[in-house]
């Protein structure tokens, strides 16, 4: 069958997509990093050698492998490999702490470990229950990739894959205790190869600079490789080495998050690059200002589309940025298929225009938190009819046209003498202020009041704190003003650029 026919099908695994690709176009590059690029051909064959050697060593369908490490070429076809195996890839937060990669390890019952020199420094005085350790960079910390896999030419036993099949387990971001496993199936990981294939196609050339182990990534990696195109992966994500890398590589399409826009955007020399061969660009995981995405539309060719959702899966929104300038401060409306509505603290359902938590449903939607039945029963909202809904966490309300706009996380509004303050009010105000280069608002604790907005601010150079605190709390009602602003050097970010307000709490509480 061929690529187009498997496409065009209701189900499809990416395993059969790659052996189409191979057999269409096996010259064609299908990822690169800086070290070495394979052809589909190549890329085919090392999967292949890999299950071949899975199912050697007694793996089965269901079977989970452990993948940890910097972006390679070599974990993709480690994640390829272990699907067409017909089992799941656990993909390890390469950024957590050495205990929390070791009890992501242990969560996924993986016999087999993947992982390079890097993943192997952070788990350095760890217990790691994997017992064969697979050096994806052929280096020493196992045995090398080139010398575990099957013979050249190797085959392994088909395995028939169900829609319902486990596909990947991803691990939640978080900075205290054991993040929760996010399974996915390969029927959801399909509807993303199929929502996304039409953007990209056999000539994308898709730049990829946050991890593989994140869902932000997958977002571009999985429609790209599903229909043909080109991944480029960096390892380090620096915006200058972006910038020469999509000139180079003549990219068409890229996902990043906020933060990577923010500093590309304020490279001096970025009119200079040539990017005219950019046909979209895509933006997750973390609130995107409509001032930087206006930025992004009009100096950088191509559309930008914001996607919204969540790894769990619930709704997904989609910003078609280019055709909707007037709606750059919302996230966009659902995509195809895809239902959302509000609910209030009780959960019930709320009207077009009030503001409650949103929750969602989809085609799109995670098996459930591996081992955490409790975790995921918490995630579920019925409705009136008994259709189940994911909880997504976040506060927003829907326009008039059907655009939702992002108030905050449930978790981060500050309740301040008895009134709800939501800190992306603050922050947008704050952001807008020529003085400010990055703001996040939390709530601290206070005697008087419960809780109180502070600000944490990195400012230009010569800038006044408090003469930006002034003029914000010009702006905003009596309830909303900020009790403090502290300036930093950088606010503490995710890998994949979420600021992570519960150390700001934690590192100024007192």
């Amino acid at each position: 069958m061929t690529s187009a026919d498997l496409l065009a099908s209701d189900f499809a695994t990416l395993p059969d997509l790659a052996r189409a690709h191979a057999a269409e176009r096996p010259d064609a590059i299908a990822a690169a990093d800086p070290a070495r690029r394979l052809t589909w051909a190549e890329l085919d064959g090392l999967m292949d050698r890999i299950a071949a050697r899975l199912q050697h060593d007694g793996f089965g369908k269901g079977d989970r492998t452990a993948i940890a490490g910097l972006n390679s070429v070599e974990q993709v076809a480690a994640i390829l490999g272990t699907l067409r195996a017909g089992g799941v890839a656990g993909l390890i937060t390469n950024s957590a702490t050495g205990e929390q990669m070791a009890a992501m390890i242990a969560d996924t019952g993986a016999r087999h470990l993947f992982l390079d020199s890097a993943a192997a420094a952070s788990l350095a005085g760890q217990h790691v229950a994997a017992r064969d350790r697979i050096a994806m960079d052929g280096s020493d910390v196992g045995v090398p990739l080139g010398q575990w896999i099957a013979a050249e030419g190797a085959r392994p036993e088909p395995v028939a894959i169900d829609p319902l099949d486990g596909f990947n387990i991803i691990y939640s971001s978080g900075t205290t205790g054991t993040p929760k496993g996010i399974v996915h199936s390969h029927a959801m990981r399909w509807q993303h190869i199929q929502r996304g294939a039409p953007a990209y196609g056999p000539a994308a050339v898709t730049i990829l600079s946050t991890p593989l182990y994140s869902n932000t990534t997958m977002a571009s990696f999985l429609p790209t490789i599903g229909s043909g195109g080109q991944i480029v992966l960096m390892k380090k994500f620096d915006a200058h080495g972006f910038l020469e890398l999509a000139q180079r590589e003549r990219a068409t399409n890229t996902m990043l998050v906020p933060v990577q826009y923010r500093r590309i955007m304020a490279q001096g020399d970025f009119d200079r690059f040539d990017l005219d061969s950019f046909v979209m660009k895509y933006c997750t995981s973390a609130p995107f200002p409509a001032a930087l995405k206006a930025d992004v539309l009009k100096r950088w060719p191509g559309g930008l589309i914001e996607i919204y959702g969540m790894t769990e899966g619930g709704a997904t929104f989609l910003l078609e940025a280019h055709k909707y300038p007037d709606k750059l401060h919302t996230v966009g409306r659902p995509a195809p298929g895809h239902i959302a509505k509000v609910i209030d603290e009780d959960g019930k359902e709320l009207p077009q225009g009030a503001a409650g938590e949103i929750v969602g449903r989809s085609p799109a939607m995670m098996t459930g938190y591996n081992n955490r039945p409790d975790a995921t029963k918490a995630m579920h909202w019925h409705d009136g009819q008994g259709n189940l809904y994911y909880r997504h966490g976040d506060i927003g309300r829907f326009d008039e046209d059907g655009f939702l706009t992002l108030m905050d996380r449930a978790k981060d509004m500050i309740i301040s003498g008895g009134f709800n303050i939501f800190p992306s009010d603050l922050e947008a105000i704050l952001l807008a202020d020529d003085r400010v280069v990055e703001a996040a608002v939390v709530g601290m604790p206070s005697e008087e009041w419960g809780e109180t907005p502070v600000a944490f601010v990195v400012l230009k150079p010569g800038a006044d704190a408090e003469a930006v605190r002034a003029d914000c709390n010009a702006k905003v009602g009596k309830t909303q003003r900020l009790s403090a602003i502290r300036v930093v050097d950088e606010l503490p970010r995710s890998p994949i650029g979420k600021v992570l307000k519960r150390e700001l709490r934690d590192a100024h509480a007192g």
